[in-house]
């Protein structure tokens, strides 16, 4: 009898042993888990002709990784549909149909749209035909040069985002000699379009850096903002003239520095100007615009157009589109060539690191 009750405590304390374990183990994972969920996972790759960035928060490494891949893959099929220089992306089939009508995807439909609808607000500013001009400035080159002034007077008159025609899916250039360069709009669209993919996915946190094209998804897993900061012009990507939270939100920024050269002693940039055919002249050396999620496209396009139009006409069409558009959040950040920022009353920027 004696030994049946031993062999009982033996057991319960056996038993004992086993249920302390086991509830050990249950709150070191929920501890580690609750730790991974604030761990941010990141992804860079060189996309869009430029250096893209995504990070996601409040998941396990693996989902962050295997989301991460999908969303590059994502980038790519919008890089190889909406690329002028990809051979058989819709935009290179419309340029090279020789004013035919080419069918094509409902996106490129879409951005399209909101290139035309960009052209019209800035009543031609912005100009998504450029295209023809663009191959000549060719500010990508390992060698640009400014393009004799004969090749410029023959391109400009096919500059016209009138001359696209869409019915449908099918889009016809009435200008055979026009081209479409999608390149004021595109990362701004693919960074929506990344935006709607991640939390289609389940992501709660993120961050898309496209090259100066920012959008966030929700604010940092841990609760506090993202911060994006506003590069000072041609210090190489290593100061700062302030930085701003961006939870739910777009921040995209416009420069003269970003892809420039020069000729004679002359500096030549890369936005240019649809009725002259060379680089816009204005006071500003870069413009940042912000806005809600989902905004991006708009806000690319708004940036090249303030950046064109110089500081008091830029600050003049924020304000008026302000208030148009009262929900979208916009405010905008102008640095002129004097290295002096303004901006909108309502654009908070903190005092960089």
């Amino acid at each position: 009898m004696k030994r049946l009750r031993k062999i009982t405590r033996y057991i319960r304390r056996s038993a004992l042993f086993k249920a302390l374990i086991l509830i050990m183990i249950l709150v070191f994972a929920i501890i580690t888990q609750t730790g991974c969920s604030n761990k941010e996972v990141s992804k860079t790759d060189f996309a869009l002709n430029t250096s893209c960035t995504i990070t996601v928060g409040g998941m396990s490494e693996k989902e962050a990784n295997d989301i991460l891949t999908e969303a590059f893959d994502v980038m790519r099929q919008y890089e190889d549909m909406l690329s002028r220089t990809v051979e058989g992306s819709d935009i290179y089939r419309i340029n090279n149909a020789g004013g035919e009508a080419v069918e094509v995807s409902d996106e490129t439909i879409e951005v399209l749209r909101q290139g035309i609808a960009m052209g019209e607000l800035s009543g031609g500013r912005f100009d998504i035909t450029v295209g023809r001009l663009t191959d000549m400035w060719n500010f990508t080159g390992e060698d640009p040069s400014v393009p004799p002034q004969e090749e410029i007077d023959a391109a400009l008159p096919a500059v016209d985002y009138r001359n696209i025609h869409i019915d449908g899916n099918r889009v016809t250039l009435a200008d055979p000699g026009a081209a479409i360069d999608l390149g004021g709009i595109a990362k701004g669209y693919i960074a929506d379009k990344l935006a709607e993919f991640l939390m289609d996915k389940g992501v709660e946190s993120a961050v898309i850096n496209l090259g100066g094209n920012v959008e966030t998804v929700g604010a940092k897993a841990d609760g506090s903002s993202w911060t994006v900061g506003i590069e000072r012009p041609y210090s190489d990507r290593t100061e700062l003239m302030g930085k701003v939270s961006l939870d739910d939100g777009t921040l995209v920024t416009s420069g003269i520095y970003e892809r420039n050269f020069e000729e004679d002693g002359v500096l030549y940039h890369h936005v240019l100007d649809p009725d002259t055919g060379y680089p816009a002249e204005s006071d500003l050396e870069a413009v940042t615009i912000m806005a809600v999620r989902g905004n991006s496209a708009f806000c690319d396009g708004l940036s090249t157009v303030c950046l064109m139009l110089g500081k008091d006409e830029a600050m003049q069409l924020v304000e008026q589109l302000q208030e148009e558009y009262p929900d979208m959040g916009l405010e905008a950040a102008f640095i002129d060539k004097e290295d002096e920022m303004v901006q909108t009353e309502g654009m908070d920027i903190q005092a960089a690191d």
